[in-house]
């Protein structure tokens, strides 16, 4: 895929139009028409006169000058006949609608070679798609989009781009208040992937923040692009990352292999941009709403208040799925909350107020002003609406209007969740949205909002990470080294490795245990998972006990390896680096040994990676309970297994262009002071 050099500006923002095709063509007339648009827009058909009042031009030649867009709704090999017309004429972008190209490459056999002929023939012209609806500028009332859509008119707002063109008709019918500037789908990604025009809507200052769904990544360095560019103008991505990898995992020899999954290295790759990532529809378009009005946020510290314990209880439970802190209360935060609710009521975050203050706008104003005092990063309050056809709403409506008059008396950021999402009428969403207060559809959904917009938030507030490891792997047979072999390469590198010697035979492994000094450990060589086979023996004490293990193991060892035995760790990690199909090597560390599979804890890192994020993601493994001195027990050497991982990460580095893989399971660290061992290391590469 190559970037287009020439600016998506025109296309997207044009000023004048052409539409090529039938009724397609037709409805992209209608739609401008029906939102207001004051450009030009010039019907191009062989027959027909006039299309809705306006005169018909034969060809891209006869358009009276070169359009900013055009949606080109033709047959797939007029398609290509029209692009290089309007390539050559000098217009400004195109819509390609046609399918029959890439996507159907397995039922058309010429469908690569169109594709590939459609990019040549734009040249340096934009285009998007092939096979796709185009785009809904309502900014300016500009659609190259042939059907209906549930948008109306907006002054400024988010915009959502999507490879698929049903999934961005679904999103144009959201009635949750959010602001929609631009939907846009993109296709095939021939010329033009979705990073690409995520960009160039950014740089429109009416356009809040960017949500993408992604269905594979068109281009890692385009992506990158796209973060760097939202960190200067300070306007988020969050993305809705679904499918499994681009290409399948090689079937390997170890357990970082297992571990990474693809998935979880696109989910790092994303955090390390500083983009963040949801599960869901509702989750991407709640945190787009968040994002719109507020930004990311500085932390997940959040209030709940609730006029019922068991919405308060459902907010509480919801948090523990999610990376969000319900902080205490502090102190002078308790007399004022005392004072509005009662003695009845116990103070505490999530909160019950109970039915005291229901209807009351002042004494809601102070409970909910008293709570806001706490220097939360977001307050949320759970107000689930009657029905408006049936019901009286006009106690809700005093409930949304103290907490408008709390974010304004405090200047504080906060959200009405309805715990249903359906008991949050229309019109009261777009109306909070309007006075800078976020309405949440659903308790899940704002709380994915807020550890979303929380993790941004965070990125953000570090130097940007440098540039991913740009790195393609060398041709040659993949060989697997020894486990002395890769031993001897890590501790030149900086990892600490026990003191051991190989040995070809029986007497051979006696003599180096006799020369390194007993205790010692025993493995068999040329055996991938050595303590399933049998070919580790520890602790073994006299040249007796060290002829018996290696006789025992001979059927399976290829040779042997003797090492000093190590004193008993404080926890055991695995660390390892695998080649993803898109972001290249990635480091993989978590609980190692016999709990690697047991316990899956286990965390990504693209490369290269700092001490410091190392450090974090260390401290977020399970096993760093134990790290840290688990019930009474001596704390582990962090700050050497942290320096021991580093020095695996750079060897990866150093190697990225031949390495394949690496293992080191596990990692044995010692109680603090006393470092940090890698026991066993596997290393694959090319020769």
């Amino acid at each position: 895929m190559t970037t287009p050099p020439r600016s998506l500006d025109r296309l997207i923002r044009p000023r004048s139009i052409a539409v090529f095709g039938g009724k397609e063509a037709r409805r992209v007339i209608e739609q401008c028409d029906k939102m207001g648009f004051a450009g030009d827009i010039w019907p191009v058909h062989p027959r027909e006169e006039e299309i809705l009042g306006r005169p018909c031009y034969r060809s891209v030649a006869d358009l009276p000058e070169a359009p900013d867009a055009s949606f080109v709704g033709v047959n797939r090999a007029l398609t290509i006949e029209i692009i290089r017309d309007l390539a050559t004429r000098g217009a400004g972008g195109a819509v390609c609608y046609a399918s029959g190209f890439r996507e159907a490459a397995n039922e058309l056999a010429d469908g690569n070679d169109l594709q590939e002929a459609l990019v040549a023939a734009a040249g340096d012209m934009p285009i998007v798609g092939p096979n796709c609806y185009g785009f809904i500028n309502m900014l300016d009332g500009a659609l190259l989009w042939p059907d209906q859509h549930g948008m109306p008119r907006v002054e400024r707002g988010v915009a959502i781009l999507t490879q698929s063109s049903n999934i961005a008709c679904n999103i144009s019918m959201q009635k949750r208040g959010l602001p929609l500037a631009y939907v846009m789908t993109a296709g095939n990604q021939a010329q033009t992937g979705l990073s690409d025009i995520a960009c160039a809507v950014l740089e429109d200052p009416r356009v809040t923040a960017v949500g993408l769904h992604i269905e594979g990544f068109d281009s890692i360095e385009a992506l990158e692009r796209l973060a760097a560019r939202a960190r200067e103008l300070r306007k988020p991505v969050v993305t809705l990352k679904v499918g499994k990898s681009e290409a399948a995992q090689l079937a390997t020899v170890s357990h970082t292999a297992s571990l990474a999954g693809n998935d979880r290295v696109s989910s790092a790759l994303l955090a390390r941009l500083g983009i963040g990532r949801v599960d869901t529809l509702p989750e991407l378009l709640e945190t787009l709403k968040l994002l719109h009005l507020h930004g990311p946020l500085p932390s997940a510290d959040i209030s709940s208040m609730s006029c019922s314990g068991g919405e308060a209880s459902l907010m509480a439970d919801a948090g523990v799925r999610r990376k969000v802190n319900f902080r205490a209360l502090r102190e002078e935060q308790r007399q004022p909350l005392r004072e509005s609710l009662g003695e009845m009521v116990t103070i505490a975050n999530p909160l019950d107020y109970h039915t005291f203050v229901w209807g009351n706008r002042e004494k809601q104003t102070a409970a909910f002003t008293a709570m806001m005092h706490g220097g939360y990063a977001l307050n949320l309050i759970v107000l689930d609406f009657p029905r408006l056809d049936r019901c009286d709403a006009a106690d809700w409506v005093t409930t949304c209007e103290a907490v408008i008059d709390s974010t304004k008396a405090t200047g504080a950021v906060a959200g009405i969740v309805a715990s249903l999402g359906e008991n949050m009428p229309e019109e009261t969403a777009i109306s909070l949205v309007s006075a800078g207060v976020v309405p949440f559809f659903g308790i899940d959904e704002a709380l994915a909002a807020v550890e979303t917009a929380a993790a941004i938030g965070a990125v953000w507030a570090k130097p940007a990470a440098p540039p991913l490891l740009r790195s393609r792997p060398e041709g040659g047979e993949i060989v697997t080294l020894s486990e002395a072999e890769a031993k001897d390469e890590l501790a030149a590198a900086g990892v600490i490795v026990p003191g051991g010697r190989s040995a070809a035979t029986v007497e051979e492994a006696a003599a180096a245990a006799e020369s390194l000094g007993f205790p010692v450990v025993l493995k068999g060589l040329g055996v991938a998972h050595k303590t399933e086979a049998g070919a580790v023996r520890l602790n073994l004490t006299n040249r007796d006990e060290v002829i018996e293990a290696a006789r025992g193991m001979a059927s399976v060892a290829s040779g042997y390896l003797v090492e000093k035995m190590i004193a008993k760790p404080v926890a055991e990690l695995i660390v390892g680096a695998t080649r993803d199909a898109v972001a290249g090597p990635v480091l993989t560390i978590g609980a190692g040994g016999i709990l690697v599979e047991l316990l899956e804890d286990s965390a990504i890192l693209t490369l290269p990676v700092t001490e410091g994020s190392i450090r974090d993601a260390i401290a977020g493994l399970k096993i760093s309970r134990l790290l840290d001195g688990y019930r009474g027990n001596p704390k582990g050497d962090i700050d050497t297994l942290i320096r021991t991982v580093a020095a695996a990460a750079s060897y990866v580095v150093a190697n990225a262009s031949k390495l394949e893989e690496l293992d080191i399971n596990p990692i044995m660290v010692l109680p603090d002071g006393h470092g940090a061992v890698a026991a066993d290391a596997l290393i694959r590469r090319r020769k």
